[in-house]
């Protein structure tokens, strides 16, 4: 996650080649012909042309200075190179492109949206051509592009930081960037538990006369943990403590305590469920898939919003309450029903996809 893009690309096209190897016999590719991959990569770039890209900059963790600012498939196409396989890349797609795409295939209703709830987080949508400002080109004969909005970059006064989220944000490899992402996203959920839990046994004593040691170190309360706790519905709250215990090393907790832990985890992730669905909300907006049924119309059509991302898969309270507020600001007389479906490994099937749709041997 840190290093060099010659390390973070020989890595990739070793377990990629790893995996080539494993294939049968069946697979192996007819004389002539040159085995196709497609390339979902989720994080920032310049899409150049359908198998180029120019690094922009790095999110979720990973500094590779040395490959912002050059193609990204260029780089991965040399590794490939240097593994001694020959396999060329033939679509770069964005992880939430790849799910929009795996959700255009696989579902029968309209799959306008592609969003990723994982480690980071991102979205993408149909929009139309003509809307698209900064696009010069003939526009294409669909008369529709999609958008890869970064959406976790966004960052306004408006969100409801707190001095948790500053904290998060200080410590991390990118400060002042990906606001929206430190605030919903797997990769920094956990950590702001931590920070809040940090400030409750300094100024309430949540643990007793003393801070336990190891909850000032940092990353040490991962996001699957903050699920188990949640997601505990025993009347004395066992998994709270067991994590505690086998976390923190806090041996004795009162039930008071393990509530407080566990409402922790609640407002907080329903912060971020509903965060999330709010922007889900304004994409619907801005292509008019929102407001109310003319006359009552009972016939609602439907919009699927494409979802993969670990979070939004296992984490099923998050998921929850970013179903039933997506549904509270549509409103009870929506025009369009609007439903969130989990397309699993939506980027990677989408992008295999997307790489066959531009197949030169097909």
């Amino acid at each position: 996650m840190v290093g060099t893009g010659k390390d973070l690309f020989d890595f990739i096209a070793g377990t990629l080649a790893a995996f080539v190897d494993t294939e049968d016999e069946s697979l192996k590719l007819h004389f002539g012909k040159v085995r196709e991959s497609g390339f979902a990569f989720s994080f920032p770039v310049r899409q150049t042309s359908v198998k180029s890209g120019i690094v922009i900059h790095w999110t979720k963790g990973f500094k590779v200075e040395d490959a912002v600012g050059k193609d990204i498939v260029k780089q991965l196409q040399d590794a490939l190179g240097r593994s001694g396989h020959q396999i060329v890349i033939s679509a770069l797609v964005n992880d939430t492109v790849g799910t929009l795409a795996g959700g255009r295939y696989n579902f029968e209703e309209e799959t306008m949206v592609g969003c990723i709830i994982g480690t980071g987080t991102n979205a993408c949508y149909v929009e139309r051509a003509d809307a698209v400002q900064k696009w010069e080109d003939p526009l294409p004969k669909s008369g529709e592009m999609v958008i890869n909005m970064e959406w976790g970059n966004f960052r306004s006064h408006l969100l409801p930081r707190t001095f948790a989220d500053e904290e998060v944000d200080r410590e991390s490899v990118n400060p002042g960037c990906q606001w929206f992402e430190k605030m919903i996203s797997g990769m920094y959920l956990g950590e702001i538990v931590r920070h809040v839990l940090v400030r409750l046994a300094e100024e309430a004593s949540l643990f007793g006369a003393s801070v336990p040691v190891k909850l000032y170190e940092r990353r040490t309360l991962g996001t699957p943990a903050v699920s188990k706790m949640h997601a505990d519905t025993s009347t004395d709250l066992q998994v709270v403590a067991k994590v505690l215990r086998q976390v923190y090393g806090v041996e004795t907790t009162t039930l008071e305590e393990r509530k407080i832990v566990h409402k922790v985890c609640d407002i907080l992730g329903e912060r971020g469920g509903r965060l999330a669905a709010a922007g889900l909300y304004g994409i619907l907006k801005k292509i008019g898939r929102t407001g109310t049924a003319m006359n009552g119309a009972t016939d609602r059509k439907k919009t699927v919003i494409a979802m993969d991302g670990g979070l939004f898969e296992h984490h099923g309270t998050y998921r929850a309450y970013m179903e039933e507020t997506l549904q509270e600001l549509m409103g009870s007389g929506a025009a369009y029903e609007v439903a969130l479906r989990l397309q699993n490994d939506g980027s990677g099937i989408g992008a295999a996809l997307l790489a066959a749709s531009h197949s030169q041997f097909s």
